[in-house]
């Protein structure tokens, strides 16, 4: 069992090297990252919490939380080479599961959504990179080597190699695998409800042109038959004026009123 710690212990601080470029050290990383002494003090707990001394478990669990701010169940079951960065404000639940190789930012929350005791909050497959602030919640799988944006709040499943952004979480499949593992471009966000506005009004916009140019034409006819023209000459009879599609990510503060 000791062997085995100590093959945890090592695997960890190679993953800390691997995914932080600020850990200079070995012995900076056992005393200056909360994030990897809560794992570690959640191996331990969970060893209590699996050999019938729970109430151990939970004592331990309770104590790292308030040395890390971060707080494990001792009851959740977490793979490999889990790393937490930060760490401060992370809480994962009883029965949430995670798997191999999963990083993990701070102020993540792998919730519940039920009182009912049994299975209820997430399982992470391997690879899954979660940002800062996400909340994965109720019994849910999260497929290997997706990514979850920071802040979204992601409450259906994902399939594997996706991207989840936004409140409720939008899901975007990747149309191809993910090279790299772990994904740490957290800056490549999908904007999935703006982009699809942007080509709806595209799209009015190139219809309103069409439909403007055909009401000048036939306002034109009516004034060689009847000798009069009422049209406003912008497309709207009331005069309203539409907000435009933003150009290069940037709308128009006129179209706001800012």
């Amino acid at each position: 069992m000791i062997a085995k710690f100590f093959d945890y212990f090592r695997e960890d601080i190679r993953s800390v090297y691997e995914r932080d470029p600020a850990a200079r050290s070995t012995l900076e990383i056992l005393v200056a990252y909360p994030g990897l002494q809560a794992i570690w003090g959640y191996r331990i707990s969970h060893w209590f919490w699996t050999h019938g001394m729970k109430l151990i478990g939970r004592m331990l669990s309770n104590l790292m939380r308030g040395l890390t701010g971060v707080e494990i169940h001792p009851g959740a079951q977490i793979g490999r080479r889990f790393f937490i960065d930060h760490g401060m404000g992370v809480v994962i639940g009883e029965t949430a599961t995670i798997g191999n190789d999963v990083t993990m930012y701070h102020g993540v929350t792998l919730g519940g959504v039920s009182t009912e005791k049994g299975k209820r909050h997430p399982d992470i497959g391997n690879g899954v990179v979660i940002g800062a602030g996400a909340k994965v919640l109720g019994a849910i799988l999260v497929g290997e080597s997706s990514r979850i944006g920071a802040n979204a709040v992601v409450v259906k499943p994902v399939p594997a190699n996706s991207v989840v952004v936004g409140v409720p979480g939008q899901v975007v499949m990747r149309s191809k695998p993910q090279p790299v593992s772990p994904d740490l471009h957290h800056e490549l966000l999908p904007d999935t409800i703006g982009s699809s506005l942007t080509a709806m009004m595209s799209r009015m916009e190139k219809l309103e042109k069409k439909l403007r140019a055909l009401e000048t034409g036939q306002a034109a006819l009516a004034v060689n038959v009847n000798g009069n023209g009422n049209g406003n000459g912008n497309g709207f009879s009331n005069g309203e004026v539409m907000p435009h599609a933003p150009e290069q990510g940037l709308w128009r503060g006129e179209d706001f009123m800012i």
